[in-house]
């Protein structure tokens, strides 16, 4: 899948989310906010500006949140994102009431949406992760001109091939065919036992 599509499965397949920002002494604070709608360049929130939200918003616009659709761990996909969210207004509300007819409930007439506003996480990375495949699958992506890291567990050229690896992969996705052995990372969980038991200390986390 291509980041726009993670983004439309965030926005429409999953919608809340369990979002992050950091109050005025550093300090973590997370809330649910609904992610009302995306384009290829990010998501779309509302949020009111009499809220403590807002207010830590505005003070730092570095942001995470991950959402989930399933039913129990083994049936579940989960997509992460952290980024920058900036405040775009008041223009785009009544197309998020439109596609989000719900709010008319909590919201139902012009003078209780005057303290509406409308952000947008315009730049950010994220990491999908679905333990309902088997192998389980993964995969990063980034969008509004952020640049996509890698991380994960990387096996370099100090690679012996004892396989050691590989008897401790709980998804038996390392490559032993090749030297050095490589780790499939769309499959992997991110575990580090192989990192533990390599003897020649020949994988790195990145």
């Amino acid at each position: 899948m291509q980041a726009r599509d993670y983004l439309k499965y965030i926005a429409e397949e999953i919608h809340s989310t369990v979002f992050a920002t950091v109050d005025s002494q550093g300090r973590p604070v997370t809330c649910a906010i609904d992610m009302m709608d995306c384009d290829e360049d990010g998501l779309y929130f509302l949020t009111a500006k009499g809220k403590n939200f807002y207010d830590r918003l505005k003070a730092n616009e570095n942001m995470a949140f991950t959402a989930m659709k399933g039913e129990d761990t083994l049936s579940r996909a989960a997509v992460s994102v952290r980024g920058k969210a900036k405040e775009i207004g008041p223009d785009k509300l009544p197309d998020l009431f439109r596609k989000n007819p719900y709010m008319e409930k909590i919201y139902p007439d012009g003078p209780s949406r005057g303290a509406l506003t409308v952000f947008k996480i315009y730049e950010g990375t994220g990491e999908w992760f679905d333990l309902s495949k088997q192998p389980i699958e993964r995969a990063g992506f980034s969008f509004g001109g952020a640049g996509a890291k890698e991380t994960g567990f990387f096996v370099t050229d100090k690679c012996i091939g004892c396989k050691l690896c590989y008897s401790k992969c709980p998804q038996k996705r390392i490559d032993i065919s090749a030297k050095p052995v490589v780790i499939r990372q769309e499959h992997c969980l991110h575990c580090g036992n192989c990192y533990e038991i390599c003897p020649a200390r020949a994988v790195e986390r990145r």
